[in-house]
C-alpha cells in the first residue's frame, strides 16, 4: 500500500512464491535469493500448505501476468520451516526454500546480502520494501506489477509501546514504516524483502522477511519483519550443514 510500480531489473533479488492451484497468477507470498538455490521467506506462507513440491518459485519478474525472457521458473525441491515456529504468535517466522536446479544471475536476478552479527542494523537510513501484495486494504487479488516503497526503520522499544503494539514484537523483529501509516505490507507481501542501504557503500542488506502487521497502513501499526540478522546463524547451518 503507497507503493510505486518497480522498474524491471530494480528488485533483482526477489521472487514471486506461487501455488497453482489458486486462481489468477497464483501468487502466495514474496521471497529473497541468498542463493543460486536458496529462497528466504516467512513461516506462515506455508500453514496447512499442500503439495509445496508442485510450487512455483519465479525469479527475474516485474510484472506477473507477462513473464519475459529474463524470467526463470523453479520449483521447491525442499521446504525448511522454523522448527520453533509458533502460527499466531509469529516467533521464528522464518523458513527457507531449495530450489530444484539453481538459477542463473543476470541483470534481473541477483542474490541478497544476508547481514552478520556485526552490522548494526538500527543505524542503516536508507531503506525500501517490496512485494506482489494487494494495493489496498480490501483488495481481493494480489497486485501484477512489483511495488516498493520507501520506509524508515522504527525503534522496537517505541514500536513495542502501549499505544502501537504493546509488547508484541519480540527481539527477533524489526519494525518498519511510518508512525502515520500510510504505506505499509499486505496480503501477498509476506516474504517479502525489508532491504537497508549500507552506510558506507553501494549496495543493500538483507535486512527484514515481512512478517506481519495490524491491517495495512494504519497509524501506529508499522510492518513488522523477521530480522534476518537474528537468524544468521540458523541460515547458514541449512544452506550449508
Amino acid at each position: 500500500i503507497g507503493g510505486t510500480a518497480v522498474q524491471p531489473g530494480a528488485w533483482a533479488g526477489i521472487v514471486s512464491i506461487q501455488d497453482p492451484w489458486e486462481p489468477g497468477t497464483g501468487h502466495i507470498c514474496g521471497g529473497s535469493l541468498i542463493s543460486t538455490e536458496w529462497v528466504l521467506t516467512a513461516a506462515h506462507c506455508f500453514i496447512n500448505a499442500r503439495n509445496t513440491n508442485m510450487w512455483h518459485v519465479v525469479a527475474g519478474a516485474t510484472r506477473l501476468t507477462q513473464l519475459g525472457p529474463e524470467v526463470q521458473v523453479r520449483q521447491i525441491k525442499q521446504l525448511w520451516v522454523h522448527e520453533h515456529y509458533i502460527p499466531g504468535e509469529e516467533r521464528n517466522n522464518i523458513a527457507l526454500l531449495k530450489l530444484d536446479q539453481p538459477v542463473v544471475c543476470s541483470h534481473y536476478i541477483q542474490l541478497g546480502c544476508v547481514p552478520d552479527l556485526t552490522l548494526k542494523v538500527s543505524e542503516l537510513e536508507t531503506c525500501y520494501i517490496a512485494g506482489w501484495g494487494t494495493t489496498t486494504a480490501k483488495a481481493q487479488r494480489p497486485s501484477d506489477v512489483l511495488q516498493e516503497a520507501k520506509v524508515h526503520l522504527i525503534d522496537v522499544h517505541l514500536c513495542n509501546s502501549s499505544l502501537w503494539y504493546t509488547g508484541a514484537i519480540h527481539t527477533q523483529n524489526l519494525c518498519a514504516g511510518y508512525s502515520v501509516g500510510g504505506i505499509d505490507p499486505c496480503q501477498g507481501d509476506s516474504g517479502s524483502p525489508l532491504v537497508c542501504k549500507d552506510n558506507n557503500a553501494a549496495f543493500f542488506w538483507l535486512v527484514g522477511v515481512a512478517s506481519w502487521g495490524k491491517s495495512c497502513a494504519r497509524t501506529n501499526q508499522p510492518g513488522v519483519y523477521t530480522s534476518v540478522q537474528h537468524f544468521h546463524d540458523w541460515i547458514l547451518v541449512q544452506i550449508d550443514p
